[in-house]
């Protein structure tokens, strides 16, 4: 029966015994007090119905009372909302019970944190990791238990876009990455994962890198210092071999610049946890970096747009590199009679540094893989122009190690717009 029903019938038998005990006590010569004798009944039955029902539920598991009229619309009603209850927690605890079995079969370790940063859930593996028990230290404040101030910064700043990771003070040494999903109504899925073996691999590429660059720097600084004296005395050789020497000096130069650069990465890459506490002053940067070009390059046309004076903490020589490699990049790319505008300016909070060609482009499906170490778009047109493939590389590493973003903008005939995007002082 319908609710709406069972209330109409529940009123029409209540005002049926009003009606009766009316008439009947009209007819015995008291009224009054009849009526009040039938409604303190009703009054009775509804107060029993009622301690049938909070005995119910004192015990939902028991069947539901029967009862004639509106309780037991109350009752079914009541007992089909409990199953549907029953039914919605047993597959949100089924679901919850998979992803607690998924969680904890992984080697990362998972930690279930409340919108209060308190522990709800973790697994086998951040026990290992991070030193927590559960469920003993279930309730127990996250940032309290894991006591790593950088983590702690990056927890409580709420943005986790990137992850995080830190090498603890430890023997032997280790490495964790962080990663933070929010879900739920401000809960957090905090993932963690030993990346010491992954760490320790990038060290080694990086100081084999840089010992090989070195090392290669003495044996090409002979072979290039003889390629000159021999050049120096060209009139005296034989034209046969002026040009295969000549062809040998452009190679150790190009060679050079290229162990210059490596060299140079691996020192950004090395000292890029380093703070950068020096005020830059960009524009007296870019104003010294335009004056470098007419002298290297006097052909090129070089156009400054110095549209604020801010300073930013950085470090100066990568700065430098970083803008110069931009620039340079730009002339490379585009005809000796175009101009390359080099636009510094603040745009809501965010300082802009800008390059911007009038080239040939670079198709869009080369853009994600630009900084890419010796990553080339043609190679025809990298040896023509004498790049390294490590320029971009550099930009890259600079603008991370400032909690900058390069941003790509390009069309092919059109030209191309690279951007470093650093965050404005408050």
């Amino acid at each position: 029966m319908r609710p709406t029903g069972s209330w109409l019938a529940e009123l029409r038998r209540l005002t049926l015994f009003v009606f009766i005990s009316t008439a009947v006590g009209w007819l015995l010569g008291f009224p009054a007090q009849l009526l009040a004798l039938v409604l303190l009944l009703l009054l009775l039955r509804w107060l029993y119905q009622l301690l049938r029902l909070r005995r119910w539920l004192a015990d939902p598991l028991q069947e539901p009372p029967e009862a004639p009229g509106i309780w037991g619309a109350i009752y079914d009603r009541l007992y089909q909302l409990q199953r549907e209850a029953r039914q919605g927690r047993a597959q949100l605890q089924s679901r919850l019970d998979y992803l607690q079995d998924s969680l904890s079969s992984m080697h990362d370790g998972a930690v279930m944190v409340s919108m209060a940063g308190s522990i709800e859930w973790s697994n086998a593996a951040a026990e290992r990791l991070l030193g927590l028990r559960f469920p003993a230290d279930r309730g127990q404040a996250l940032l309290n238990l894991v006591r790593l101030p950088d983590f702690h910064r990056y927890f409580l700043a709420g943005d986790f876009q990137d992850p995080l990771q830190l090498r603890l003070k430890s023997e032997p040494e280790q490495f964790l990455q962080f990663a933070v999903t929010p879900f739920g109504s401000g809960d957090r899925l905090v993932f963690v994962r030993d990346v010491t073996k992954e760490a320790r691999l990038e060290q080694m590429r990086r100081d084999f890198v840089g010992n090989v660059s070195h090392e290669l720097r003495t044996p090409l600084t002979v072979i290039k210092g003889y390629l000159d004296t021999i050049l120096a005395n060209s009139g005296q050789l034989e034209p046969r071999f002026l040009r295969p020497l000549q062809q040998m000096e452009q190679q150790a130069q190009r060679m050079e610049t290229l162990l210059k650069d490596l060299l140079w990465l691996s020192r950004i890459e090395t000292v890029r946890s380093k703070a950068r506490a020096e005020q830059v002053d960009v524009a007296s940067l870019l104003q010294e970096l335009e004056s470098e070009l007419q002298s290297s390059h006097p052909q090129r046309r070089l156009e400054l747009q110095l549209e604020c004076n801010e300073r930013i903490n950085g470090d100066y020589r990568e700065l430098h590199s970083a803008a110069s490699n931009l620039v340079l990049n730009a002339c490379k790319y585009s005809k000796d009679d175009s101009i390359v505008t080099v636009r510094w300016r603040r745009q809501g909070q965010e300082l802009l540094l800008s390059v911007e060609d009038r080239g040939i482009g670079i198709d869009p499906v080369h853009l994600p893989r630009l900084t890419e170490r010796f990553y080339r778009v043609d190679d025809s047109r990298s040896s023509r122009t004498g790049g390294t493939g490590l320029g971009l590389a550099i930009v890259k590493h600079v603008a991370a190690g400032h909690n900058a973003q390069l941003r790509i903008d390009s069309k092919p005939g059109v030209g191309s717009t690279f951007t470093l995007a650093f965050p404005a002082p408050a």
